[in-house]
């Protein structure tokens, strides 16, 4: 914690030039909002694929007019090279977030998720490296674990990927490591165990659990779990991933060329997940007393459990979580009920 205030003092003592892309999705917002609101300049690369112009809108909201203006949007998909050159121009910190998520869109789509995930990656890579970035921090996934038995998750210790998004975290991964060694390419990756929070997507076929059920509960339906709700993940409220890429985006040395764990260190599974979700939605005045899950065959590619170690994150980095689980969802709950009165 008290290096992560470090960070925030420096940066607000001297502004820096960032790059964001996926800036529009639900993690580069949030992003763009702390940034601009430590004096940052921001430039965001987005192609709205998945991303909303809305989510724009609401950080030019929370942010105010005068600190929305440090931020330049580029309309554009980092699969095309011009688009990552006109991105890195002027050498930006960059925090690459633009990716095809979902592991059933992936199963769904493989094709689809390479290009975005890998050549999109590649391409910004290497604009990054042509413009002299100083530092390249990048999403990277808890996917690539795989069937490594393991718990909690070590970054040394991965298994086979089990799906093709898990794939293309992995070789992003491989990528960022031989553009360290071959170039001296200053690269941190983040592997992220299940963000959630304000903003994220509820809707369509492959829409993370936490917003899917909130908005599904909501609607006044019972959400579906897939398989015997024993399913755990390390959920992870989005506050702090925006602290873990600050803190790699002003690390010391020692961290480049490497990928960190950035979660909450716990495990919730999904039958409680629901509770949580009901109850909070409950107590808020939402009909939903006594809601009752439906459960279905478990997914293809779907890992059983997942749980962060953070130990190399707490000391390469400085990283701690601010936000636990429980606030979180708090959080997130709070946003989409005020969501339905804009």
């Amino acid at each position: 914690m008290a290096r992560f205030r470090q960070v925030q003092e420096e940066l607000a003592a001297k502004p820096r030039h960032w790059l964001v892309t996926g800036a529009a999705g639900f993690i580069g917002s949030h992003l763009v909002e702390s940034l601009l609101a430590l004096g940052q300049s921001v430039r965001g690369v987005d192609d709205f694929s998945t991303g909303h112009r809305e989510n724009l809108h609401d950080v030019a909201r929370r942010v105010g007019d005068d600190a929305f203006a440090r931020f330049e949007l580029l309309e554009g998909d980092v699969r095309e090279p011009d688009v990552c050159a006109k991105a890195c121009d002027g050498a930006p910190l960059v925090l690459h977030q633009a990716a095809l998520g979902s592991v059933p869109r992936s199963v769904a789509d493989p094709v689809t998720s390479f290009t975005a995930n890998v050549t999109g990656f590649a391409n910004l890579l290497e604009a990054a490296r042509a413009a002299g970035c100083p530092r390249f921090v990048y999403a990277s996934s808890s996917s690539v674990y795989g069937d490594h038995p393991g718990l909690p998750k070590v970054e040394a210790e991965v298994g086979e990927p089990l799906s093709p998004y898990a794939a293309t975290k992995a070789i992003d991964e491989v990528w960022a490591r031989v553009y360290f060694r071959s170039y001296q390419m200053p690269v941190v990756g983040m592997r992220y165990f299940n963000v959630f929070g304000p903003r994220q997507d509820p809707n369509g076929p492959y829409a993370a659990v936490i917003p899917r059920w909130i908005e599904t509960v909501l609607r006044g339906e019972a959400p579906t779990i897939y398989g015997d709700g024993e399913t755990s993940r390390d959920f992870c409220p989005v506050a702090n991933v925006v602290q873990a890429n600050l803190l790699a985006a002003r690390a010391p040395d020692e961290a480049l060329g490497q990928a960190f764990n950035v979660a909450l260190g716990g495990r919730t599974n999904l039958a409680e997940l629901f509770l949580r979700i009901r109850d909070g939605l409950a107590a808020r005045g939402v009909d939903c007393v006594g809601m009752r899950a439906v459960h279905e065959d478990f997914r293809a590619g779907d890992v059983r459990h997942s749980l962060a170690d953070l130990d190399a994150a707490r000391e390469r980095l400085g990283y701690a979580p601010e936000v636990d689980f429980a606030a979180g969802v708090d959080l997130t709950l709070d946003w989409y009920l005020e969501r339905q009165d804009i």
